[in-house]
């Protein structure tokens, strides 16, 4: 609006032509139309997030930004055998593998253990009562419980013959288990390097793209600002002025891009160390 209003008194004073006038408030409408296009994008964005999140309404449904600063002197901290030996040690899928890979282990154990004899020990106690009185020498409940009492004690060995073809055969399905496990277990690993090979690269490469993007913004908002005083008086075209003007928020929404995206790499890098996530640092 404080363009139009100067490109006004410029066309009163007959410094310029009608048509600056009209192309400054035809980019004003443009811009307006814009702002209301986004503002219902942002609109539908917030219906459906409050949809994942199964709340009956976007009203009252807030996000809070937080002030989040990138230092020109910022840089990725630790390297990519630093990180990934933290994450080795509390990844789940890890774990998982590992866990895997000791129990298929201890059932090659018992599958090789089925070669062995077995041995077994057992013993055994009871004692008895007889309820008819009308013998000699009858005696009470508890007397006969006490004086019945008998113990037996029983040893055996299982020799495994005839069952040698079974045992092997699950001796070798077992040593199958055990190389399998240790497959899984491996690839998991590589995975994970590969996982955070690839987020560091992406982390130096978006504050790269950050440190190159703020300075490209300081540069543009300089000659805007030249730009604008010489347009302020007459000496640029709509056309000129708007084209420094779409120059600077496309450099100033690429710097905004390439500045959440370091955030959002480092924080994965966070995830990786198994720190806890912090948007204020």
């Amino acid at each position: 609006m404080q363009q139009i209003e100067k490109t006004k008194k410029l066309v009163d004073a007959g410094s310029v032509a009608r048509g600056n006038l009209l192309q400054i408030e035809a980019q004003a409408a443009q811009e307006e139309l814009s702002l209301i296009t986004m503002k219902n994008q942002l609109e539908t964005s917030y219906l459906n997030l409050t949809q994942l999140l199964e709340l009956q309404s976007p009203a009252g449904f807030e996000i809070v930004v937080p002030e989040i600063t990138v230092e020109q002197n910022s840089v990725v901290t630790g390297n990519i055998d630093e990180i990934y030996d933290l994450a080795v040690q509390s990844r789940p899928e890890i774990k998982s593998s590992e866990l895997k890979l000791t129990a298929s282990e201890y059932a090659l154990k018992i599958s090789k253990g089925a070669r062995s004899p077995s041995f077994s020990l057992s013993h055994t106690f009871g004692t008895r009562y007889s309820f008819i009185k009308d013998v000699p020498g009858f005696q009470s409940f508890e007397e006969q419980l006490k004086n019945n009492k008998n113990y037996g004690l029983g040893v055996s060995m299982s020799i495994p013959i005839l069952n040698g073809w079974q045992v092997n055969k699950n001796i070798s399905n077992s040593k199958l288990s055990v190389e399998s496990s240790q497959y899984t277990l491996e690839g998991s690993k590589k995975e994970l390097y590969k996982n955070i090979q690839q987020a560091y690269t992406d982390a130096v490469a978006a504050l790269k793209k950050y440190n190159a993007s703020s300075k490209v913004v300081s540069s543009t908002e300089e000659s805007f600002r030249y730009t604008e005083q010489k347009f302020s008086v007459g000496m640029l075209t709509p056309v000129d002025y708007n084209v420094s003007k779409t120059q600077l928020l496309n450099a100033q929404s690429d710097m905004s891009q390439a500045k959440y995206e370091f955030i959002f790499k480092t924080k994965v890098l966070d995830f990786y160390k198994g720190l806890p996530l912090n948007l204020n640092k």
